[in-house]
């Protein structure tokens, strides 16, 4: 191993690190890193407080008791770090629901003496930041040039997609991000609904994720809709999705009449803001413009929701 030993405790900056060329400096993963699958393998040094399994609507209410005690989310093993001795802790400040925070490492590195390990704290609000945070993970190990190298194959996928659909016809998406009590999606969102050729109805670039409400959603009566939860795969939304299905209002909806409800893979793709943003546009402008765009996603990251 050559370079910085590394502690990602983030999902996206794992993959980050991976997509950089430095899987075999990363000595600690987050709970939740999970690609590329073979990170599996390294030590999860941070775990929930809470059950994960449980509704998305009672994973929102213990979520909520825990913030208002000023309590994390989530918990590090600092002794367990510590015995790994990483020289960089990668992190982030973007959202403390989502994942560690800046703070939780902090309190984790207390009690340490000696050398402590720098940490590279994320912010990613929108696509500029997602870029950015890249560039300087790549600085923080040593792998500037392969930093430039990722984030330009990116946007030149990226900048190829939104081209072509500029041309098209424009669709009105709403995307769902958490399913009870009802989320739309923000940050980076916005961005990539336009770029992959739609309106976005919900949520504001840059900006965090915003509660909405059905009533709302009926009266945009969007075209299309996107639900892509945070943290669950296709399997897990649509145990959720009787929430939204068993209200009559739901039935209403243009795109659920004409089919166009769409269920995504929101843990691998649109969650994470990494290298990975990139297919997650691939994905919308498939659900937005198939026949357009083919680029083989439906079946394994997104499927249609059952009439």
């Amino acid at each position: 191993m050559t370079g910085p030993r590394i502690a990602s405790l983030l999902a996206s900056a794992t993959e980050i690190v991976c997509a950089l060329g430095a899987r075999d400096r990363l000595v600690a993963r987050s709970h939740e890193c999970d690609f590329p699958p073979d990170v599996a393998a390294l030590p999860a040094v941070t775990a929930p407080k809470l059950d994960t399994n449980r509704p998305s609507a009672a994973i929102d209410r213990d979520v909520k008791a825990l913030l208002e005690q000023a309590l994390s989310v989530y918990r590090v093993e600092a002794e367990a770090l510590r015995a790994l001795a990483p020289e960089i802790i990668v992190t982030q400040t973007q959202c403390e629901v989502c994942a560690v925070s800046e703070n939780d490492v902090v309190e984790a590195l207390a009690s340490w003496t000696g050398q402590r390990p720098r940490i590279v704290s994320l912010k990613p609000d929108g696509l500029a930041d997602v870029v950015a945070d890249i560039l300087r993970v790549a600085e923080a190990i040593d792998r500037p040039a392969a930093g430039a190298a990722l984030v330009a194959g990116m946007e030149a996928r990226m900048s190829t997609i939104a081209l072509r659909a500029a041309e098209l016809p424009r669709r009105r998406v709403a995307c769902i991000e958490w399913i009870e009590p009802l989320m739309a999606a923000g940050n980076w969102m916005p961005e990539l609904v336009a770029m992959a050729g739609g309106e976005n109805l919900f949520g504001e670039a840059g900006k965090h994720s915003p509660w909405m409400t059905l009533d709302a959603l009926v009266a945009s009566d969007p075209d299309v809709i996107v639900v892509l939860p945070c943290g669950f795969d296709i399997a897990r939304t649509r145990e959720e999705m009787p929430a939204l299905t068993a209200r009559p209002e739901w039935q209403r909806l243009r795109a659920v009449r004409e089919h166009q409800v769409w269920l995504v893979d929101g843990n691998q793709y649109f969650n994470r803001p990494g290298p990975r943003l990139a297919d997650s546009l691939e994905i919308l402008a498939e659900m937005l413009h198939p026949a357009t765009f083919r680029f083989g996603h439906e079946g394994t990251a997104f499927v249609r929701a059952a009439a």
